[in-house]
């Protein structure tokens, strides 16, 4: 082991990444399903804001969150693969401490936002089946601003705290990060201190934010669906409920594999350590990817755009 792996040291100048521990000689070929992820999340989640910015009859609230959606999903993944991708091909493991905890932040953070904007798009859902006379006063653009800052406000301040704190703690044992991006609770085990308090905030937030944001989102959806039950019709119900199937399936691809990731972590000790970090970089990947796919699939307005747009490059 290098010297500057074992000599003590409080504030350290760079981290190493070691990608995936232990996969170290399949890293190229693991980097052809990132980069084929990445390559999608990139084009996906550049189109939908095209399309909204083209297409007037898109100019409102649900399209809004998507497209704040969309840019949450570029910042999510254009602040991890692109690293990945430098271990994996170059063996490029050094990062900067600054650079590392910056990468943190904008991962939590950004992760604290994503959920967020699935609660706004929820409460759409909600006022738009419930209260859809009401819908355009409710939501006005406005309103949606407001919304849209105060989702960010809060990821900005919540993460906040890990950066703070974990910039205070002494590094003394190794500068190694057996991790392929610069996960919280994977660079604050490095510190030579005890980490009660980065523990206890870390799963505060994650309780407000992956506890409370589900709940407020499944009330919305119990309203949702007493409302679509006291329908008449059943083409009526189904008509109605096809407008959520969309919202449905993104809230499941980021939340599942999110709680999945998590779960492993915490409790899957018995686990190759390879495996949680494949499970923690592939979360980071698996929404971006998917919902600009999910949205582009669904939403008819948007696909229909999108064919014409194509069709008119073809002529």
């Amino acid at each position: 082991m290098s010297e500057s792996n074992t000599t003590d040291f409080t504030n350290p100048s760079t981290f190493i990444l070691l990608g995936i521990p232990g996969l170290e000689m399949a890293h190229v070929w693991i980097s052809i399903p990132f980069c084929t992820m990445y390559v999608i999340a990139v084009l996906g989640n550049f189109t939908i804001p095209f399309i909204v910015k083209m297409e007037k009859s898109l100019h409102g609230p649900m399209y809004y969150f998507l497209c704040m959606l969309a840019v949450t999903d570029l910042v999510l993944s254009t602040s991890t693969l692109p690293k990945m991708l430098s271990i994996f091909w170059f063996n490029s493991r050094e990062i900067d401490f600054s650079a590392c905890l910056t990468q943190m932040y904008f991962i939590h953070c950004f992760l604290v936002m994503e959920s967020g904007i699935f609660m706004a798009m929820a409460l759409d859902r909600y006022v738009a089946i419930c209260h859809p006379l009401r819908h355009s006063v409710i939501l006005k653009n406005s309103m949606v601003a407001k919304i849209g800052v105060g989702v960010l406000l809060r990821g900005s301040i919540l993460v906040l705290p890990y950066i703070l704190v974990a910039r205070q703690w002494p590094y003394c044992r190794t500068n190694i990060i057996p991790h392929s991006y610069c996960e919280h609770m994977a660079v604050v085990k490095l510190a030579c201190a005890e980490i009660h308090v980065s523990n206890y905030y870390s799963l505060s937030v994650v309780f407000c934010v992956f506890g409370l944001d589900p709940f407020f989102i499944a009330v919305s959806y119990i309203q949702i669906l007493r409302a679509i039950f006291s329908l008449p019709t059943k083409d009526a119900r189904l008509k109605t409920f096809g407008t959520c199937i969309s919202h449905l399936c993104a809230i499941l691809a980021f939340y599942i594999p999110c709680l999945f990731s998590a779960l492993t972590y915490r409790y899957g000790k018995n686990m190759a350590p390879h495996f949680h970090t494949i499970i923690a970089s592939i979360y980071l990947l698996i929404p971006p990817m998917l919902n600009p796919i999910i949205y582009g699939v669904r939403t008819k307005q948007i696909r229909d755009r999108l064919l014409r747009l194509f069709t008119h490059k073809g002529t």
